[in-house]
């Protein structure tokens, strides 16, 4: 297929800035069947069926942008130049693979210096802006320095518009989150809140966490004109056997397993081990969904409305077909829902 066909124009001032709140109080928009139906997300259960399960992602996200000193003095006195980082993905330890700023500046072996005394060494330099970093501290240690030293990493299309502040620090974060690891947010499960989550209990709905670390190459374009070519970033993982288990009894006793956001979908497929069984799972996943692909572990997914030329809208479409998928994002346009991270939501349920 052609990058093309996943273009479309979205006006300005419909990109989101800011969430709406409460969380629940922004308009979800529901594909069920045939239909398109204008609602808000605190009607999610109206939706849904007591025996359904919600699959939610429990990353948390890291303030993962950081401004910080290069340390290593040079004969041309630009030893001590700011640079900033943006982390992208880490092995769960000391060592990351970081987006920095001006990255020529950087070489192997140089130290940056960031406020309270969190330094990382420089492990490489690669292409397009990526280096490599060991931190001094690992843990729950550089867990720390990252909440002291760092900002929230919001997405491009939001930081070119203003600064991150101490509001994104709640708002870029969901509230069910527990594992640090991620670089941007799993952005469907913004819309919920603990009053939601247990009202959705009330009425038989039934939840489920996996994790999946979301990175930064979320946001990059897909550059290839053959969309086939693009290649994924890679980003960590993992389904627990509790986890497993309550998603393969939801399916034998007659429910649905539907995904909050595109990261939850990406990881069931991962764990996918025939139609409609999952098997517990842990690693890496650079899957990449686009039309064509065969869909073992889901029955519906909740989604915000996503970049046009981006691996997320071929994801959609791949899930309810092009031209459903273009018939959807028509009617957001036209009716003015809020766009991308900090925007409305969908709810897309095929069979309805």
């Amino acid at each position: 297929m052609r990058l093309e066909e996943f273009d479309f124009v979205l006006p300005d001032e419909l990109v989101a800035l800011r969430p709406v709140r409460p969380r629940p109080s922004s308009r979800l928009l529901v594909a069920s069947g045939e239909t398109l139906v204008d609602s808000t997300v605190a009607r999610l259960g109206e939706w849904l069926r007591p025996g359904d399960l919600l699959v939610l992602n429990d990353t948390r996200v890291i303030p993962a942008r950081l401004t910080g000193i290069r340390t290593r003095p040079t004969t041309s006195g630009s030893g001590r130049a700011r640079i900033e980082v943006t982390l992208v993905s880490g092995d769960g330890g000391a060592e990351w693979e970081a987006l920095a700023r001006p990255a020529r500046r950087l070489a192997q072996g140089e130290t940056i210096v960031f406020p309270g005394g969190l330094a990382a060494e420089v492990l490489a330099r690669e292409e397009g802006g990526v280096v490599r970093l060991r931190f001094d501290r690992a843990g729950q240690a550089l867990e720390a320095a990252l909440a002291a030293a760092g900002e929230m990493p919001l997405p491009p299309y939001i930081a070119t518009r203003r600064p991150a502040d101490d509001a994104d620090r709640e708002d870029y974060q969901t509230v069910f989150a527990t594992r640090p690891g991620a670089v941007a947010a799993p952005t469907a499960s913004l819309h919920f809140d603990e009053a939601l989550i247990a009202a959705l209990a009330a009425a038989g709905i039934r939840f489920a966490r996996l994790t999946l670390h979301v990175g930064a190459g979320t946001f990059l374009p897909v550059k290839e004109e053959d969309v086939s070519r693009h290649r994924m970033h890679a980003e960590r993982g993992e389904i627990g056997e509790e986890a497993a288990a309550a998603i393969n009894a939801t399916w034998e006793g007659g429910g649905r397993v539907i995904a909050v956001g595109t990261t939850a979908l990406r990881l069931l497929e991962t764990a996918a081990v025939a139609p409609r069984r999952v098997a517990p799972w842990q690693g890496e996943t650079d899957i990449f969904i686009r039309p064509g692909h065969a869909f073992r572990a889901v029955d519906g997914l909740m989604t915000n409305f996503h970049l046009p030329r981006s691996t997320l809208i071929m994801l959609v479409a791949a899930f309810v077909g092009i031209e459903r998928m273009r018939a959807i994002y028509s009617h957001a346009i036209s009716s003015r829902y809020r766009f991308f991270s900090y925007g409305d939501s969908s709810l897309l349920l095929p069979q309805g």
